[in-house]
């Protein structure tokens, strides 16, 4: 009798990813293999990321802009960041899970940080955590990873240091100011981070952090240089309309679409095109005639 198990030939089976991790991160960075990375902040967007294949979904505190309607990304809570980071990762099983902790809470001590980024693998599903800002938060990455939680840097263009920055400009253009920058990333690489994100910083000067540096850096507006790339999901598809940096490279028109879909449905239904017999539920005649006799 034959043991042999049989191969299916489904074809519509979809083959389940290993799940990504920060070691992943590392040996795609070893093998200089480009890391994916995009923001989501809801189930179905996350199910689909993790489907394409996306090697991690970062829940980012550009939920206050993109989706709640902030100027910018300091009004955003803990609360609900974890509420959406919960979304996220109930659509999204393979991707590496990271959840953007919020303005204020990781600056005022050390314990407050460790005690929040916790609340995001507890709570929120995530599996690890990204802060903005160099040498002024080695002591909290430490205390954070130290506590078994990955953390990953940002530099660059901070957003949530938006009023001390002056506005959302690019970082690092000046050779003090570069210098600076990469000094941060190895503060930070060496508090243990284990990954960096780079924001808006000159080509050049990512390439150098990227190759000077044994964690991998993510870039956003920072050239091809780094070991892989994010994205805002609502500036790549087209449905953030307020402003388009200029880093942003548009894969599709979603608020055109949406806008189409909105007024033609306003016109079917005002018209009386919809909802058509297609659309709706009957009795049968017999039913009927009981009914009304």
């Amino acid at each position: 009798m034959s043991t042999v198990t049989p191969v299916s030939t489904n074809t519509s089976q979809q083959v389940v990813r290993k799940k990504v991790t920060t070691l992943t991160f590392r040996q795609k960075k070893e093998r200089g293999e480009a890391i994916t990375m995009l923001t989501a902040y809801d189930y179905p967007t996350a199910m689909a990321m993790d489907k394409a294949g996306v090697d991690s979904i970062l829940v980012g505190d550009s939920l206050a802009m993109v989706v709640l309607g902030y100027e910018n990304t300091l009004p955003v809570t803990m609360d609900e960041m974890l509420h959406h980071a919960r979304a996220v990762a109930r659509g999204a099983k393979s991707a590496m899970l990271v959840g953007d902790m919020p303005f204020m809470s990781y600056q005022i001590s050390v314990e407050e940080a460790v005690r929040n980024a916790g609340r995001f693998l507890q709570n929120g599903g995530m599996d690890a955590v990204k802060l903005e800002g160099g040498r002024e938060r080695a002591d909290a990455v430490r205390a954070i990873v130290g506590a078994g939680i990955p953390v990953m840097g940002h530099l660059g263009l901070t957003p949530q240091s938006v009023h001390q920055l002056g506005g959302f400009r690019a970082q690092g253009k000046t050779a003090s100011a570069a210098k600076r920058l990469f000094e941060d990333a190895k503060i930070l690489e060496e508090a243990g981070a284990f990954s960096l994100v780079l924001e808006a910083v000159p080509a050049k000067l990512a390439e150098y952090i990227s190759k000077q540096i044994s964690i991998p850096t993510i870039g956003i507006g920072a050239g091809a240089g780094c070991d892989g790339q994010v994205l805002v999901t609502h500036d790549l598809l087209g449905l953030f309309e307020r402003f388009t940096p200029k880093f942003v490279k548009r894969f599709a028109n979603f608020h055109a679409e949406m806008n189409k879909a909105f007024t033609d449905y306003i016109d079917d239904v005002e018209s009386k095109r919809f909802p058509a017999v297609e659309h709706t539920v009957e009795m049968t005649d017999e039913e009927w005639k009981e009914f009304i006799k």
